[in-house]
């Protein structure tokens, strides 16, 4: 079953195991400008299972409105966000 390996960590490793997860979440979570579109295996690798992500990409229309469906829904739930006005690569 998922997470058994927890039943076996002791209280220091559990703590350690809270730690990476929490970096982990930090790094996704201060993610800023173009960097909160992006793909996150380093995320993922936090997992203890292995599993080649089977990632189903949607055509170019349909990704490009999620994307503006995505920013709009920054612009709902965070709208005095700062602006970050560089390019992507930048």
């Amino acid at each position: 079953m998922l997470d058994d390996d927890l039943l076996a960590m002791d209280r220091d490793e559990l703590i350690a195991e809270v730690r990476k997860l929490r970096a982990a979440i930090r790094e996704h979570r201060d993610s800023s400008g173009h960097e909160l579109c992006w793909y996150h295996p380093a995320l993922w690798a936090t997992l203890p299972e292995t599993s080649e992500a089977e990632i189903a990409v949607p055509p170019w229309p349909q990704f490009m409105r999620g994307c503006v469906a995505y920013r709009a829904s920054l612009e709902r739930e965070i709208p005095g966000a700062p602006v970050h006005e560089g390019e992507y690569g930048e």
